[in-house]
């Protein structure tokens, strides 16, 4: 059994607050890159749903991202995502990172040992737990990244969902001025601090994933309770 987040002992005060799907100028990336894969959103689900306070510090961010650069918006690649996505994509992304490195995926042994634990610092697992939901599944966590006024994302020095340390939000903090990285680590600390201005907290090992309202969210802010649990979102 993987083990607890830092945050998972924080109680959920639930709102009832209901999912709202993204606005129209909150631009998605499509197709969706887990529907494509197939995973398993039920009729009528839209992975493209958050709280509608969630939504409305969205926005927030993106006005102020548009204050410092007016040609760039947010890029929404993921927003809220049921347990059985989560599942799904637990499983897929431990079958491929074994595929990466050579490794069967269906055999037991040290390599696949320490990729499900590196699997685990990036996915959270599939809990039914009401005690402790995956962020994602709360309608409160998003995975975004900065996009420019065509839509096209901006290179940010790895790509969302990457397993490993490039992921990290401040992988690239000792690049050499005026250098390629050196880009990329200012797009992502900006990104951050618009998001963070707008009431959201980063997942430490994420430089794409933010949320508001959910336990780690409460863990990052010392909050005593988070607001939202999981919700179902069918519909």
């Amino acid at each position: 059994m993987p083990p607890l987040r830092p945050w998972s002992p924080i109680p959920i005060a639930e709102t009832g607050e209901p999912l709202d799907e993204l606005p129209a100028p909150l631009w998605r990336l499509e197709p969706h890159p887990y529907q494509v894969l197939g995973a398993p959103y039920g009729a009528g689900s839209s992975p493209f749903r958050l709280r509608r306070g969630v939504i409305l510090r969205l926005e927030a961010a993106q006005g102020l991202l548009q204050q410092q650069q007016p040609q760039w918006r947010l890029a929404i690649f993921d927003a809220w995502r049921p347990i059985a996505v989560q599942a799904f994509m637990v499983r897929h992304a431990f079958r491929e990172t074994c595929r990466e490195r050579s490794l069967d995926p269906d055999a037991a042994g040290p390599g696949q040992t320490a990729v499900a634990a590196e699997v685990d610092r990036f996915w959270a697992p599939p809990s039914r737990d009401p005690a402790t939901p995956p962020p994602h599944s709360t309608g409160a966590a998003v995975d975004l990244t900065l996009a420019d006024a065509g839509g096209r994302p901006l290179a940010m020095g790895g790509e969302i969902d990457a397993i490993g340390a490039i992921s990290h939000p401040d992988h690239y903090a000792g690049a050499s001025p005026g250098s390629e990285a050196a880009d990329w680590h200012a797009r992502r600390r900006l990104l951050a601090a618009v998001m963070g201005e707008a009431g959201f907290a980063q997942h430490p090992n994420e430089w794409w994933h933010f949320s508001h309202g959910d336990q780690l969210w409460a863990w990052r802010c010392q909050e005593l309770q988070a607001a939202y649990g999981a919700v179902a979102g069918e519909g």
